[in-house]
């Protein structure tokens, strides 16, 4: 998106939340918005598209601190005193044609093109990138500060989100996607994270006259996993066992995502919800490797009879003097 995008579409009305909205009002706001304009629930719809793109669009922007600021900024000047298109001054203040007549003498900015009726109408693009000191703008040498001699600036910045699956998120992958019509390619991490954002430098806009590109600043959504999580570089995995497993002990096969298995041992006693950790079969990124956390989750049998039945009564009245209830009550009274 450029800057133009920026003035002419209202992010904060996308997602329906106040220019002051928090970045936790905003992340909820969006999940909602997602959800119910997302392609899956309207197939064949173009218009459910299109609003599910802007709502990403939206929530790219406003979570990304400083082009909020920037959006912000680029809002608040449309709606002031100075337009960006000619004849828009009028009494008691000045459009930009008005401004920058008197500063370059009556012809507009170097590179304005003409508007209708002989009037300049300035790119807010190239605008900004004057006041920003880019592209032959301000601060330089030359008179009075100007440097037309400057080398071109760099294309825009644009942004865009993807959604990934939690095994390439953990893993990495290499991924390709379509934006503003270019097709762009890169290597993701193994590692990242849900909501993580990545700046790939040269994949923006072109440059103007050869300049180079902008960067493109990539939203991150991963998808959840029936049976892995992560925290960090933590991988989270929960094994069910056997009441008998549970305590007498036992060892067990722990499913590792690159396909192989590792053993883990469970100690005789262990309770249900009890994890287990197991060094340095986590997430291995360029910075460190983490650790597996295995939950063991006891299964309770639904159905018993015979032998087995017998088997649970004896043990009952053999464990009738035990309390596991004991001292609750005293502690729920604190």
């Amino acid at each position: 998106m450029s800057q133009q995008d920026w003035l002419d579409k209202d992010f904060y009305a996308v997602l329906g939340v106040s220019k002051d909205a928090s970045a936790q009002d905003i992340k909820k706001a969006y999940r909602t918005q997602a959800r119910k304009h997302h392609p899956d629930h309207h197939p064949d719809n173009p218009k459910a598209e299109e609003k599910f793109k802007e709502i990403g669009e939206a929530y790219s922007v406003l979570t990304d601190d400083e082009q909020r600021q920037q959006y912000d900024a680029i809002r608040a000047m449309g709606s002031g005193g100075a337009r960006f298109s000619a004849g828009q001054g009028g009494p008691g203040g000045a459009g930009f044609e008005d401004v920058f007549s008197s500063m370059f003498g009556g012809g507009g900015h170097p590179g304005a093109r003409p508007a209708p009726g002989g009037g300049a109408n300035p790119d807010i693009d190239d605008l900004l990138k004057m006041f920003g000191g880019q592209a032959g703008g301000f601060g330089g040498g030359g008179p009075a500060g100007f440097a037309p001699n400057r080398a071109p600036a760099k294309g825009s910045d644009t942004s865009a989100r993807t959604r990934i699956s939690f095994r390439d998120a953990a893993l990495g992958t290499d991924l390709r996607l379509t934006v503003d019509g270019r097709t762009v390619t890169t290597r993701i991490p193994a590692g990242v994270h849900d909501g993580q954002k990545i700046r790939l430098r040269g994949k923006g806009r072109p440059g103007p006259g050869g300049a180079p590109a902008g960067d493109l600043l990539l939203t991150l959504d991963v998808e959840e996993h029936p049976v892995w999580s992560a925290e960090g570089t933590n991988l989270r995995i929960t094994v069910p066992i056997s009441f008998d497993e549970a305590v007498l002990g036992t060892t067990v096969a722990v499913p590792l995502l690159d396909g192989d298995s590792v053993s883990v041992k469970v100690p005789p006693g262990t309770p249900s919800g009890r994890t287990l950790r197991v060094r340095g079969k986590g997430l291995v990124t360029k910075k460190k490797t983490g650790d597996l956390h295995v939950t063991v989750q006891v299964a309770v049998p639904t159905h018993v009879e015979g032998a087995a039945k017998q088997a649970i009564e004896d043990l009952r009245s053999a464990l009738a003097d035990e309390d596991p209830r004991a001292g609750l009550s005293e502690a729920a009274a604190r």
